[in-house]
């Protein structure tokens, strides 16, 4: 099976632009796998992924079980500590009991009805954005409206001053690179730097900032502290800024990819909703998540041991036959649609309801204004393959 081994590989830039065929392959024959150069599982099969994130002998950390020694794992280096206080303050590194406590805390200031609250502003603000492209006669539609829209909502909504926001997405970025698998030693004092400056823009919001926006909500929430605020913030932050541009740059490209659907979504933008669901299983931008395995565990009849680190491949699951018929068509009004783009299980994105009313509105307004849209050059993917994403999308009116 060397050659399954061979044709999976996250650094690669051919099976980052195309990593389908190498699932399929997986999928129907090796659904569950050690990989070698990662030094991970690699799970491929959507019952399979489901069942895990869902399975509490799995988790995110390991270390409300463990230390890194009894994991077999180094120490982390000491000039890793401002990110990884950042990063473990907020709920995504975290199990219960905190992570219970933390997305309890916060899901009292970030409600589905504040979410919902947003849409007439995002609408507003991605009816601007697709206008002046338009406008413009085209040019880079992830510059010019996928990375503003989801940058901005989330700045406005914490109340971030406007001064500071053009340092949001290069701090999002840097701090997201820790999240590619075995990131340079550049990149990740790169992060620590970031972490450090955005935590202290954060932490003096929290102490001054009054009004009504999520900062203030969060630090009137009793029992959540400073730390926790910030690493929610950030965490916010980064999902907005990185899955959120991916997810509309991957939508767009699919949709120049497949001419018969965007006709159909042209004429019918009451296909938005199914569209933006269908987009996200069949590109997804966060093609794969890790889980530490805290107790031994079989996984279609392959015993992984604890101490393991499973690679969760949803964009793999998220294409298998056994689930999706027909999965390597984009079919926009796919109902139902099961995909686990935004996870399941505990961890399942606190941030999916404003994913889905961006995505939503930005197609809407990109429709409107530019009915004729066209492509002018193929686009590049950018290196990472966790955080699967376009370097830009070139195209004219």
């Amino acid at each position: 099976m060397g050659d399954l081994n061979m044709r999976y590989d996250p650094w690669s830039p051919d099976f980052v632009a195309d990593p389908y065929p190498a699932y399929a392959e997986l999928r129907r024959d090796r659904p569950v796998f050690f990989d070698e150069p990662t030094g991970q599982w690699v799970v491929t099969r959507h019952e399979d992924v489901n069942a895990l994130l869902r399975d509490r002998r799995l988790g995110r950390s390991y270390l409300h079980v463990a230390t890194h020694e009894e994991f077999g794992r180094p120490d982390e280096p000491e000039f890793l500590a401002p990110f990884w206080s950042l990063v473990r303050a907020g709920m995504l590194d975290v199990e219960p009991p905190d992570h219970t406590r933390l997305r309890r805390l916060v899901s009292k200031a970030f409600t589905p009805r504040m979410v919902e609250g947003l849409r007439t502003r995002i609408r507003e603000l991605a009816g601007d954005l697709a206008r002046g492209l338009a406008e413009r006669g085209g040019g880079d539609l992830l510059a010019e409206v996928a990375e503003p829209l989801p940058v901005t909502v989330i700045a406005e909504m914490l109340g971030i001053p406007e001064a500071d926001r053009p340092l949001l997405r290069p701090w999002s970025a840097q701090i997201c690179g820790m999240y590619e698998l075995d990131p340079a030693d550049d990149v990740q004092r790169t992060a620590v730097r970031a972490s450090e400056e955005f935590s202290a823009c954060l932490r003096d919001l929290a102490r001054h900032t009054k009004g009504d926006n999520l900062i203030a909500a969060l630090a009137a929430v009793e029992g959540l502290t400073e730390d926790e605020l910030v690493g929610t913030c950030v965490l916010l932050l980064n999902a907005g800024h990185e899955a959120t541009v991916n997810a509309t740059g991957n939508a767009w490209w699919a949709l120049f990819r497949n001419p018969d659907q965007l006709a159909r979504l042209r004429a019918d933008h009451g296909l938005i909703p199914t569209a933006v669901e269908e987009l996200l299983r069949y590109d997804t931008p966060a093609p794969m998540f890790e889980r530490w395995v805290l107790e031994d565990v079989e996984v279609a009849g392959v015993r992984v041991p604890r101490g393991a680190e499973v690679a969760l491949q949803f964009a793999s699951a998220n294409r298998d036959p056994e689930v999706f018929a027909d999965p390597g068509a984009l079919d926009l009004s796919r109902d139902p649609n099961p995909h686990i783009g935004f996870g399941a299980g505990i961890h399942f994105c606190l941030g999916a309801p404003l994913a889905r009313i961006e995505l939503a509105e930005s197609m809407s307004a990109v429709l409107r204004a530019a009915p004729d849209l066209r492509l002018t050059a193929e686009p590049k993917w950018k290196p990472g393959f966790i955080l699967r994403g376009l370097e830009s999308l070139p195209v004219e009116v």
